[in-house]
């Protein structure tokens, strides 16, 4: 009895577990490019170019294997709109009596792959997504019985669970967590290794040829496309990053610099997220480098915490909270995202900047995505579900099991503070001590009201006033109310009237 065997866009292993114990003399791979998926949220025009051209790449591999690849191009004549049809058009074709598939990492796409064996009338078995360190079910028992959840103790657990970065029983040079080392603002004078390019193939330049055409009114750039799109390729670029940019990464990974957002960063997630490279190896990879002495411990222990700590955590939280997670409205924010999240056209210097490489890139990097972006749709107001959607849509690495926890909890606090202990809200002054962006800024830093002032300055303080309510009795926010209360009146309301100003302006 044959078995269609479904390969998601994402899942682009030859290890998946929906490959495991395949038999090469009688099971078909699926896999598809479908209508429904590259627009359920009008995704950037390069990442839709970047899982197409890494899927057919894939399936070549497949073949060149030896295995029995169907592949739906988005340009076939008769092409399903949708993962159910397709696999219904091929358990038509290949008469197999059933489907096995790696769940999904999406609650939108599981519920629907739970009723397929019924619509179909078909076994289809759905298995556990084993790319990943922790599973759900262990994530389900590290939070059992606790009333909040935090990202570095399950980080312990990880460490001790994988022996990375363990001496022992205890963590290698004495410390957990080196993140006190990592918030270096950039030295002018410093020099900054160029991101390694891939040249797009015949095969990826005709991608970006149907990209270019179908999705001509999606948001972002295809001009510049580099992404590596072969599992050889994302090796190489592995390989670049922890020779060339993993030694000076922790000094300045919280970083930002006008034009450049890359800095030391690996731009590896894309890769990781889609399947190109695998967690443990990268992880293995950058602690080799610090066995070796080619890179620092603050540098190798902030790169794999955000691997092995915050993914994993991050992951977990989507699937524990469930489908409805991002419904919450904990801080009562109703305004409409602001035009400029698309266009770029704000005289905020960060923002401005934080948009056009998001645009040209499909990418920007934490800080400016947390700090920047984030920041000033939580100081603002913006409705959760907004700014939920345009993450999802403008980065090469967003899918929603990783994009959703990262905005709605951290960036906006929406949950109400499920994992993060206080809103990461922050005024200028942040912005200034970690970035270039407020030297070639028309507004001024350093004022706290008035036309000339940094937006950031009096959005955060009336962010603060208004949010007393939610607030106030947050313990880490303590310091911050007293600060408010001893502020002059006036003062005060100077601040909150230059807030309304900037926000009535804003275009939607």
């Amino acid at each position: 009895m044959s078995v269609l065997r479904l390969v998601l866009g994402d899942q682009l292993d030859r290890e998946i577990s929906a490959l495991d114990g395949i038999d090469e003399a009688a099971d078909t791979v699926l896999m598809a490019e479908v209508a429904d998926e590259a627009t359920y949220v009008r995704h950037h025009k390069q990442k839709i170019a970047f899982v197409f051209a890494a899927m057919r790449h894939f399936a070549g591999e497949l073949e060149d294997a030896g295995l029995a690849v169907r592949y739906q191009r988005l340009d076939d004549r008769k092409r399903a709109t949708s993962l159910k049809d397709a696999v219904r058009a091929a358990l038509n074709a290949t008469g197999a009596s059933s489907v096995i598939v790696t769940e999904p990492g999406e609650w939108r796409l599981l519920r629907d792959m739970e009723g397929w064996e019924k619509e179909l009338g078909v076994s289809v078995e759905i298995r556990e997504d084993t790319r990943f360190f922790c599973s759900r079910a262990a994530f389900e028992r590290h939070a059992e019985g606790r009333k909040t959840l935090r990202m570095e103790y399950f980080y312990r657990e990880m460490r001790k669970r994988t022996g990375l970065l363990m001496d022992g029983d205890e963590p290698v040079g004495g410390s957990w967590n080196f993140d006190a080392e990592n918030r270096k603002p950039l030295p002018a004078d410093i020099a900054v290794p160029d991101l390694p390019a891939s040249k797009p193939d015949e095969i990826t330049q005709e991608v970006l040829d149907l990209v270019a055409e179908r999705f001509a009114d999606h948001f972002g750039d295809l001009d510049g496309f580099a992404w590596p799109v072969t599992r050889r390729s994302a090796l190489i670029a592995l390989d670049r990053f922890v020779t060339e940019r993993l030694p000076d990464f922790g000094d300045y990974q919280d970083a930002m610099a006008a034009g450049a957002p890359f800095l030391f960063h690996a731009a590896l997630s894309p890769l990781i997220n889609a399947g190109l490279l695998r967690p443990m190896e990268v992880c293995e990879r950058a602690e080799q480098a610090y066995r070796d002495g080619h890179a620092p411990l603050n540098a190798v222990e902030g790169f794999i915490r955000q691997i092995l700590g915050w993914r994993e955590f991050i992951r977990g939280v989507y699937w524990l909270k469930g489908p409805d997670y991002g419904r919450e409205n904990a801080l009562d924010a109703t305004r409409d995202l602001p035009w400029f999240y698309w266009s770029g056209e704000t005289d905020m210097a960060c923002l401005a900047d934080v948009v056009d490489v998001t645009r040209r890139h499909a990418y920007a990097h934490h800080i400016q995505r947390l700090m920047v972006a984030g920041n000033f749709a939580l100081l603002a107001g913006v409705d959760p579900r907004q700014v939920q959607e345009w993450f999802l849509v403008v980065y090469a690495d967003a899918y929603e099991w990783v994009e959703l926890p990262n905005v709605h909890g951290m960036a906006l606090f929406a949950d109400g503070g499920v994992f993060a202990s206080k809103p990461y809200a922050a005024s200028g002054s942040y912005i200034d001590r970690m970035s270039d962006y407020c030297s070639g800024c028309r507004y001024d830093v350093r004022k706290r009201d008035g036309e000339d002032a940094c937006p950031f300055n009096y959005l955060y303080w009336d962010f603060v006033a208004r949010n007393s309510k939610h607030l106030r009795s947050n313990r880490r926010m303590a310091m911050i109310y007293k600060s408010l209360e001893r502020m002059d009146g006036d003062k005060v309301q100077a601040m909150r009237a230059s807030a309304k100003r900037f926000l009535d302006r804003l275009e939607t």
